[in-house]
């Protein structure tokens, strides 16, 4: 039924399904007190302190859930939106022959952004974490593989399948401001608060000498699609896994502060996950 749904939605065109989303976002904030603090306090830490910031970072957060089902199953015409100034970066990187390593966060169309990139680039094995509800699994499962987009579940056998793309020089994808499970993350710094943070970015990079790059959908005004910005980082990464993840959460803030207003400041991205300690005070 939900995969019926999603199918009805991508009819849509995008301005209509943007339109949709701004206005449950706006509802969300409105009547949810709970999903309202959480936003006002996340996007507060970064210096974005107004009420009229968080009512329009909940009204695009609605785009970018509603955007989802035009991605996912009418994929030709999202991509044929879809432009970048940057892609001298991804080719640079490509012609090291060491496979890419993607990391999207959560701000803009970050759906989109692997799509793009794939489609250019031949292929990519995105990590992801399936839902916990069996009646969204289908649904996620089939909008997120393509035939140039492989996925990887967020655990032992998927990190294997992402080292084993790095080995034949492909791209993979990651979420790195994913809260990450026990033992797959460290406490670091976010915008001045300790988050969780997952470490395998930086050991795969330190591992493999793969590139990194940092990729973002920002979502264009109009309903005119989306600009991909990908911007490489530098790999000389330090030692120890508490030092790369807060390395890490810096290049994410750099991107988020370009455009603010498009991250998903709702996400609780300081919880602490089950059998993790408190991070130091």
């Amino acid at each position: 039924m939900l995969l019926f749904v999603y199918r009805m939605l991508a009819c849509l065109p995008l301005s209509v399904l943007h339109g949709l989303g701004r206005g449950v976002g706006w509802l969300l904030f409105t009547c949810s007190s709970r999903y309202r603090r959480r936003t006002l306090e996340n996007a507060r830490l970064a210096g974005h302190d107004s009420l009229a910031f968080g009512r329009r970072t909940a009204m695009a957060a609605g785009e970018s859930i509603f955007e989802v089902p035009h991605v996912w199953f009418r994929p030709a015409a999202a991509l044929a939106k879809c432009g970048t100034d940057d892609w001298a970066v991804v080719e640079t990187a490509m012609a090291e022959g060491k496979g890419i390593l993607f990391l999207t966060p959560h701000i803009g169309c970050f759906e989109v952004a692997a799509r793009y990139v794939a489609e250019r680039n031949g292929r990519m094995t995105v990590l992801y974490r399936p839902p916990r509800k069996a009646w969204m699994r289908e649904v996620v499962e089939r909008g997120r593989r393509s035939e140039r987009v492989d996925t990887a579940p967020a655990n032992l056998q998927g990190v294997r399948q992402l080292v084993r793309a790095l080995r034949r020089n492909e791209t993979i994808g990651i979420l790195p401001d994913q809260v990450p499970s026990t033992g797959e993350g460290v406490w670091a710094p976010f915008f001045g608060k300790p988050a969780f943070t997952m470490v395998l970015p930086g050991r795969l990079a330190k591992q493999t000498g793969t590139a990194v790059i940092l990729a973002a959908g920002e979502r264009l005004p109009q309903s005119q699609g989306w600009k991909v910005h990908c911007i490489r980082l530098n790999t000389d990464l330090p030692e120890t896994p508490e030092a790369q993840a807060a390395w890490l959460n810096q290049q994410l803030e750099a991107i988020i502060q370009r455009f603010p207003e498009q991250y998903l400041w709702s996400y609780n991205r300081y919880k602490v996950p089950a059998g993790v300690e408190n991070p130091p005070q």
